[in-house]
């Protein structure tokens, strides 16, 4: 095939605990495909290569035809979750090797007081902490220099015990590197085989507790994404015969990175796959017309959740997965163990619980017959007909007799029936994913009656009538190709890079051309990473933020800070923002109190090399002479479901999405099943299907 002959295809593919998804885009017809294909959490790299070769297929193409993957992955993510951290150690300043225990000396919210509150293990164990000599102050200027011999101590501690990988964290090297750097070569030349993240380059930000632990984190995943991304970019070369294809990974911030960046900076990524679910469904919600919207993204192993304000997610830097905080730019993601592979168990008090612990894709549910031997979720849905004895549209089938006995022998643990037990199942996972949803929401300040639900991933639809229930939301929109939309949203992300610098001074003495060599450092920073992505200058775009406080606070509010030049007016315009959000925020600010001063914390600026969006195609409506079926709209048959164990199976329409068009409508109790994702339609709710394909569900008392 000629040069001059060869289609331009785009690929986003997103691999989650149990499945791999990919969509393509051709990018001179504007077609868009979708399909899945089984994780391979042995090495994940077989799944997403095999992706590649479906969809590819799927299109007639080959991978001569390829101009960019965007990938999303839950590598990090997943051994954060599980709490799979290898033994790691740690450098810090002398006297502050307890950092890590004394933390920020607060119980988590939600317990009463420190008398019910067990203090979790840290990342890091005391016996794993080394000191070094050395200081600097608050500036960056030195008070006592750096000790070489602390620093070859350190090196060979670790290096006799075995522990390859490591984090440096001194005090105030967000404003001086020079003691971090020193500290690294030492290690390279002592311990030539450890893996090493230092806080200066993973988080220049002030705060030693979160800088040291979202630089522990950056090295605890550092290993298994740098392997699995060299893994997947040298296969993917070899698939398109040695012609390098442009590799993306998605970022938590909502952007992408080249993957030979990507490796230098793993904690980037550790919401990668739910960052791209969010954005796919802010484009889908804001299209349709949908400007207060809560996410749900539900897989094999987790389930994730933000919240998406006229078309954009919220961001935050106080983000965490798991026990694991992470102060990093990224999306306001809540993640909870409660996939379709979390298993149902029996407590020591006797008690039904589900999760955190997921049977992921291997050996996955009972249902799926590869030796799983827990129940979980995915066998409650199939025993209680809510999803059909099969996955992908017939490619994999269920055993539903297996899942069926493992729930009898769970149901009699507890001294229940069998509907009783798996709706139990269900309620529960419902609950703890209305839980994360709060998190994200009534936590925030925000009234959730406002807000529609939009549920993707392969589980994220099947309890979202539930889910509208519990939280009295004004409903829930559920796009087309549900199981695809974290791969889908790959293809509309722009590439990002995000750069902060603390630099703390008061408003009324700022020095402001001080502020602007630190904003001009953090753009020229930007710039050299877009060019090297391969962006022209004239495409760069770049975006300016700032942290306020007012001065005694313990925290700072970002605001916008425009891009023009950095005057009085400048400074004035973010200092009223900052007022304007702070009473957003807490219902008050001090803009009229002289005596209450704004205090400038951190300056941060993101380059932004933008890509060419994939256009959503609304769908046709019905003609009057299209049949559609003989009971509902593009009804294929009817199975007996069990949405309430009081009421038992009912007979239930089963429709064919495909098959439905723009202005269809019907009410529950009814199952609609698509090639990836299945939607239970409750009693006593409605849906209509809008005109690009969303299936909008409200209950039938507010239709």
């Amino acid at each position: 095939m000629t040069d001059g002959h060869r289609r331009r295809i785009r690929v986003g593919i997103d691999t989650g605990g149990t499945f791999t998804d990919v969509v393509a885009v051709d990018e001179d017809s504007g077609e868009v495909v979708t399909t899945k294909t089984p994780s391979t959490p042995s090495n994940p790299a077989d799944g997403f290569i095999s992706g590649i070769e479906k969809i590819l297929g799927v299109m007639g193409a080959s991978g001569h035809d390829l101009t960019a993957v965007s990938h999303g992955t839950t590598v990090a993510t997943n051994k954060l979750l599980e709490g799979k951290v290898e033994r790691l150690g740690f450098i810090t300043t002398e006297g502050y090797e307890f950092m890590l225990e004394i933390a920020r000396q607060a119980v988590p919210d939600g317990y009463g007081n420190s008398y019910f509150w067990v203090k979790p293990p840290r990342i890091v164990p005391a016996d794993a902490v080394r000191t070094v000599r050395g200081r600097l102050d608050v500036t960056g200027a030195e008070v006592r220099p750096f000790s070489e011999e602390d620093a070859v101590a350190a090196a060979r501690f670790f290096r006799d015990r075995g522990i390859t990988t490591i984090g440096v964290c001194f005090l105030h090297a967000y404003a001086n590197d020079e003691h971090e750097l020193a500290m690294r070569e030492v290690l390279r030349r002592e311990h030539p085989e450890a893996v090493v993240s230092i806080s200066s380059e993973v988080l220049r930000e002030y705060r030693e507790y979160e800088r040291a632990m979202t630089t522990l984190v950056d090295a605890a995943v550092k290993p298994n994404v740098s392997r699995y991304v060299t893994n997947i970019h040298e296969r993917l070369d070899g698939f398109t015969g040695g012609r390098p294809v442009p590799f993306y990974v998605m970022k938590s911030n909502g952007g992408v990175l080249s993957a030979d960046e990507v490796v230098h900076q793993p904690i980037t990524t550790v919401l990668s796959g739910p960052a791209a679910g969010a954005l796919g469904a802010a484009l889908i919600a804001e299209k349709a017309g949908f400007h207060k919207v809560l996410t749900c993204d539900g897989g094999g192993t987790s389930t994730d959740v933000s919240v998406v304000l006229d078309g954009e997610p919220t961001l935050t830097t106080e983000g965490s997965v798991g026990a694991y905080p992470s102060k990093i730019p990224m999306i306001d993601v809540v993640t909870v163990g409660a996939g379709g592979g979390s298993i149902a168990w029996v407590s020591p008090e006797g008690t039904l619980k589900v999760g955190p612990h997921s049977a992921g894709a291997d050996p996955g549910p009972l249902c799926y017959g590869r030796g799983g031997t827990e129940p979980t979720i995915t066998d409650a849905h199939v025993v209680l007909g809510r999803i059909p004895p099969h996955l992908l549209g017939g490619e994999i089938p269920l055993d539903v007799d297996a899942a069926r006995a493992g729930l009898v022998d769970l149901a009699g643990k507890l001294g229940l029936d069998l509907e009783t037990c798996a709706t139990g199942i269900l309620e529960i996972s419902a609950w703890n994913q209305a839980n994360a949803l709060r998190q994200v929401s009534v936590k925030r300040g925000l009234d959730v009656r406002d807000f529609m639900l939009t549920t993707f991933g392969g589980s994220g639809s099947l309890l979202a009538c539930r889910l509208v229930d519990v939280l009295d939301l004004a409903g829930a929109v559920v796009p087309q190709n549900p199981g695809n939309l974290s791969a889908f949203g790959l293809l509309t992300v722009d590439v990002r890079n995000d750069y902060v610098q603390t630099h703390v001074a008061r408003h009324d003495g700022i020095d402001l051309s001080s502020v602007a060599g630190v904003l001009d450092s953090l753009t020229a920073k930007g710039a050299a990473a877009l060019t090297a992505e391969g962006f022209t200058p004239e495409q760069h775009e770049f975006v300016r933020t700032a942290d306020l406080r007012y001065f005694g606070q313990a925290y700072e509010v970002r605001v916008p800070a425009g891009n023009g030049p950095v005057d009085d007016a400048w400074a004035q315009e973010v200092a009223t923002r900052f007022h304007d959000e702070h009473r957003q925020l807490y219902g008050y600010d001090f803009r009229d109190d002289p005596t209450q001063h704004v205090e400038w914390v951190n300056l941060r600026v993101t380059g932004v090399g933008p890509i060419t969006r994939p256009e959503l195609r609304p769908l046709a409506a019905r003609e009057e002479s299209q049949p559609s079926g003989d009971g509902l709209p593009a009804q294929r048959s009817v199975r007996p479901v069990c949405f309430d164990p009081e009421a038992g199976y009912v007979d239930t329409p089963v429709l064919w999405r495909p098959d439905l068009r723009a202005g269809d409508s019907f009410s529950g109790p009814a199952i609609v099943e698509e090639f990836g994702s299945t939607v239970p339609v409750h009693p006593g709710f409605a849906v209509r299907v809008d005109t690009w394909g969303n299936l909008v569900i409200t209950q039938e008392a507010t239709r």
